[in-house]
């Protein structure tokens, strides 16, 4: 059971970063070039280099913040119906009798809210263990993933919604 856990923490944390930097630098890339474009496309140096190099650094961490949250709700989605080292998570229906087979965004609501409760307890945990050193979104972000995976062996017993199963 623990190499169920570690795994399919170990996907979750491979989709959230894979999903949340893409989508940041995607979104800080098109930034960069709208600011390049507002300037009148001049021709790059070193000196415009470094400018559009300090407006992707600067832009970069609000974004990937922004990004985050998205993708932290869009990621619960594919925790469901993955057969890993013998065992799945299952997501009920309201009645707590059927399995939800096709899980969309509207049934992960409750859910998602109860889980992100406990990823912000946490995270929050894990902030004061480290006695707040230098906090940042990269911080965050390492606490977040850290804490992910205790927040799964815990929703388990927090949201009846969710059972683990045999496949």
């Amino acid at each position: 059971m623990s190499k169920f856990y570690f795994f399919l923490w170990m996907r979750w944390a491979l989709l959230l970063s894979i999903n949340s930097i893409s989508l940041a630098v995607l979104i800080t890339l098109a930034i960069t070039f709208f600011t390049y474009a507002q300037l009148g496309f001049v021709s790059i140096d070193a000196e415009v280099y470094k400018a559009l190099l300090n407006i992707f650094k600067f832009y970069f961490s609000i974004v990937f913040s922004l990004s985050l949250l998205l993708i932290l709700f869009r990621s619960i989605k594919y925790i469901f119906n993955q057969c890993i080292y013998g065992y799945e998570l299952k997501l009920l229906s309201c009645d707590k009798k059927e399995i939800i087979d096709t899980i969309g965004y509207g049934d992960l609501v409750k859910v998602w809210r109860r889980w992100f409760m406990l990823l912000i307890w946490l995270v929050a945990i894990c902030m004061i263990v480290t006695l707040f050193s230098f906090f940042n979104i990269y911080t965050l972000y390492l606490s977040i993933v850290l804490s992910g995976y205790f927040s799964f062996i815990i929703l388990i017993s927090r949201c009846k919604k969710v059972r683990v199963i045999r496949c």
